[in-house]
């Protein structure tokens, strides 16, 4: 049976012109007339039966329909272009692996590690992509993800890495300049905050045994890379997982004026869709980053929660 699938240049069209916002522009970019991008999104609509840009005078734009198609467009020919470009790379040999990763923790503690991966997998590349929130694998083309947050996946299978214990942090000079002898004091410091964790400190001055302080105010920052940058450079105090920060904290470039741990309920998971847990790139993935977290396990007791992975 015949795939119901436009033709290449009728998408690329679409997707340039609705990327410009002109079939002029859009023709310069592909190189082509203006008339025949024209006829190409023309040939499109027809195929289709939907109406994807209002046609006002000279100008256009995207009709509902054409909004939503745009976005599925974009990220198909991005799929095909990466797809492409892999298989040429490689000449069809090895294999690619898609991961999907926590920024912080891609830079803090994976990729410092993945030296060792590619020497005992030298057929195997793997391509980071930074995503913070749960998705669908199958609208994706990731083979599998890390992430902090609880074990449920829809149609994968997640595996405890470790958890999270997160501890102030602050420059040495900002410490010098007041003393900060009880936990209380370090809300007269700018507190920093992590912008999805927007409770975190107050949840640290209850564990602390304070409760009488203001623990909302201060700048927030969407990464913990940019948080802990932001406490090294003096700005104020910063509530961040310990095993982020280690190298930091053994350079003296950080401080942590008290060593009372907020210790998370969540914790960090390798996440497998059920669809391709059995090729062998993922396997070797999996068993290697499994070894690497006991590893890390082992060597950092006082870094992580050393409890047995929830049910």
């Amino acid at each position: 049976m015949r795939r119901r699938i436009p033709s290449i240049e009728s998408l690329t069209a679409f997707e340039a012109s609705a990327r410009h916002l002109s079939f002029t522009r859009a023709a310069d970019a592909l190189s082509l007339t203006q008339s025949a991008v024209s006829k190409q999104v023309a040939v499109l609509e027809d195929d289709l039966g939907v109406r994807l840009f209002n046609r006002i005078k000279k100008r256009i734009s995207l009709t509902e329909a054409g909004q939503l198609y745009f976005r599925q467009v974009v990220d198909g020919l991005d799929r095909l272009e990466r797809d492409t470009v892999s298989i040429m790379t490689h000449r069809g040999a090895g294999d690619v692996l898609e991961l999907a990763v926590i920024p912080t923790f891609a830079a803090r503690w994976l990729i410092p590690r993945l030296p060792d991966f590619q020497r005992s997998n030298p057929g195997i590349t793997l391509n980071l992509t930074t995503r913070s929130d749960q998705f669908l694998f199958n609208d994706t083309v990731f083979d599998a993800a890390i992430h902090f947050g609880e074990s449920v996946w829809p149609g994968a299978t997640s595996t405890w890495l470790f958890g999270e214990e997160m501890i102030p942090v602050m420059s040495p000079a900002l410490l010098r300049q007041q003393p900060c002898e009880e936990p209380a004091a370090l809300a007269c410091f700018p507190l920093l905050h992590q912008s999805a964790r927007h409770n975190a400190w107050r949840r640290w001055f209850e564990t602390a045994g304070v409760t009488a302080v203001e623990a909302i105010g201060g700048p927030r920052f969407e990464l913990f890379s940019l948080l802990a940058e932001a406490a090294r450079a003096g700005l104020g105090v910063a509530l961040v997982p310990r095993f982020l920060v280690l190298d930091e904290l053994a350079s003296g470039d950080l401080v942590a004026p008290f060593d009372i741990i907020l210790t998370e309920k969540l914790a960090y998971y390798l996440a497998c869709p059920e669809s391709r847990q059995d090729r062998a790139a993922v396997q070797r993935f999996s068993d290697w980053l499994l070894a690497q977290a006991e590893m890390y396990r082992a060597t950092h007791p006082a870094d992580h929660s050393t409890e047995s992975p929830p049910p």
